[in-house]
């Protein structure tokens, strides 16, 4: 059998190179329709759209179109590759945004490492599209470069290395948290790793309801505390705790969770040991978690493990966020992704892994799933989570005043995107 990457290489090689194509959804097979679909019929949507901006939802594909922009500075597992490197990523974000969402994506890659160079040509295409996912661009950049956009842009603009990733691992721990008999209020967390994810990760473990004090930030040099050199950025700094704790084995001692968004192998078993009872771990380093799965389960059987990877239980996966998310933001015209637009999406993934699996869950993975330690998450392939991540965003929008095509009819909406999914649930 061929391995990995002789496969997946294969994979985009093979037919038509790559993992997409545009394919036009007005026939053009006639005189009279190439007269519709150019000139000299393009005039009239053209005019329409100068009278009436919003015209251009109703004329144009802006309205289920996303630009998926990078630089390729930090591929997720493989670090600053470049531009040109990253493409292969792109269209696989494109692929799962059309397979899980029936969002169409360009994927634009960006050669430069300049942060106002990105923000510059995000703002000028935002005519094109209806909404921005940013991906694998380096911190303290992505921080930048995200804010401006969104203060800047009148569309949703969202950084999935940081806010994907974040809201996944939040529905994790709302229900691992249940799992494990304790309250969020009461838990001590240490995340480690303070770029782009962890610090997302770390904010929005305090919205859903840790108690800032009871969390510590590592970064490779430790914990980052009051005075550190390492206490360099605001991110940073909201977390710089008053401690005399100084290395991740100290701020382990009694932790009830680590989330770790850093390198593989940066849990030892021994710090492991020393957490509290029902130790909770994310250990979310790709391809290699920060602890492998089979050596922290023979460390500590009451450990509720996830990882990155979709070969052991609880996988934390960004495709259970950013497609659905931005189809509810996209279909009521959100003129933002907001802090509560995001926990509504976690607070849905979570209520939607206490339900029973259907068959097409059983299917995918041969095999059901039920609430508790090995389940903690909903899998991707379950066709009900657009239903329940994707209209809770568009619920959260509309309550927020952030909807520009607020929803009357919720029941009507989920039977419309149930019908829109059927032809990719063949």
């Amino acid at each position: 059998m061929k391995n990995l990457k002789e496969r997946a290489l294969e994979y985009h090689k093979n037919g038509k190179p790559g993992k997409i194509e545009v394919i036009p959804t007005k026939l053009c097979s006639s005189a009279d329709e190439l007269s519709l679909a150019y000139t000299p019929g393009v005039a009239e949507p053209v005019l329409e759209i100068d009278k009436d901006k919003e015209k251009a939802y109703e004329y144009t594909a802006k309205g289920n179109l996303v630009g998926v922009v990078t630089n390729g500075t930090a591929i997720l597992g493989l670090g600053n590759r470049g531009a040109l490197a990253s493409k292969p990523v792109m269209e696989g974000k494109a692929v799962l945004f059309k397979r899980f969402a029936d969002i169409d994506c360009f994927d634009i890659e960006l050669d430069t490492e300049d942060p106002q160079k990105i923000i510059d040509t995000v703002k000028l295409m935002e005519p094109t599209f209806g909404g921005i996912n940013l991906e694998d661009i380096k911190s303290p950049e992505c921080f930048i470069i995200e804010k401006t956009l969104i203060e800047q842009c009148n569309i949703p603009v969202f950084h999935d290395d940081q806010h994907g990733t974040a809201i996944i691992t939040t529905a994790g721990l709302i229900n691992a948290s249940e799992v494990a008999g304790k309250k969020l209020s009461d838990l001590k967390v240490v995340v480690n790793g303070a770029g782009a994810a962890g610090i997302s990760v770390a904010k929005m473990f305090v919205k859903a309801g840790v108690r800032i004090e009871n969390l510590l930030l590592c970064d490779r040099n430790g914990v980052i505390f009051k005075d550190s050199e390492d206490n360099n950025s605001e991110e940073r700094s909201l977390f710089a705790q008053d401690t005399d704790l100084r290395s991740l084995e100290e701020a382990l001692v009694n932790a009830d969770v680590f989330a770790g968004l850093s390198a593989a192998g940066a849990l030892k078993p021994e710090y492991l040991e020393k957490m509290a009872n029902n130790p909770i771990v994310f250990a979310m380093a790709n391809p290699t978690p920060e602890i492998d799965y089979k050596l922290a389960k023979s460390t500590r059987e009451d450990v509720i493990m996830a990882t990155g990877r979709s070969d052991y239980p609880n996988q934390i996966n960004n495709v259970l966020g950013f497609p659905f998310i931005f189809r509810g933001a996209l279909d009521v015209r959100a003129t933002k992704i907001s802090e509560g637009m995001k926990m509504a999406a976690a607070k849905a993934l979570a209520s939607l892994a206490k339900e029973p699996v259907p068959k097409e869950v059983i299917s995918a993975y041969g095999q059901s799933f039920s609430f508790g330690p090995n389940y903690i998450v909903p899998k991707p392939f379950d066709p009900r989570v657009i239903e329940w991540a994707s209209v809770a965003v568009a619920k959260a929008a509309c309550e927020e005043g952030l909807a520009k095509y607020p929803i009357k009819d919720w029941d009507l909406y989920k039977q419309e995107l149930k019908e829109r999914m059927k032809k990719h649930w063949k």
